[in-house]
């Protein structure tokens, strides 16, 4: 059996806040809460578990999401219309630009817990 990546745990200071911001801005739902996680599942099976964490405590992380250019321009526009800062680099130096890395299109931008967010189309 190949090795795959099944889930991960994602800590945020209100895990139902922090998934539905994420599923919201990349046009996915959120699944139903199970013990102590509220999952976004991704298209190849591989889930984000939010779970809850001590006010304070989260250690911000990077998570980067390759999507199709359609997928990129509704996620996009779902960012313009919440008025959510994006940048074209991991440091967010760059605010209000998009990167071409590797070809494609791409930005970075914070969920509400403070991880960084990268979508791209060539990630």
């Amino acid at each position: 059996m190949p090795v795959e990546l099944n889930h991960t745990i994602v800590y945020a200071e209100d895990k139902r806040k922090s998934a539905e911001f994420l599923a919201g801005i990349l046009g996915i739902p959120v699944g139903e809460a199970w013990g102590l996680f509220v999952p976004v599942e991704l298209s190849n099976g591989v889930t984000l578990d939010f779970a809850d964490a001590p006010a304070g405590s989260v250690s911000p992380q990077h998570y980067a999401f390759r999507i199709s250019d359609e997928e990129f321009d509704a996620a996009f526009e779902r960012l313009l219309r919440a008025g959510i800062s994006y940048y074209a680099d991991p440091h967010h130096s760059r605010e209000g630009e998009l990167n071409n890395y590797f070809g494609g299109r791409g930005l970075y931008f914070l969920d509400p817990a403070g991880h960084n967010m990268e979508i791209g189309t060539r990630v």
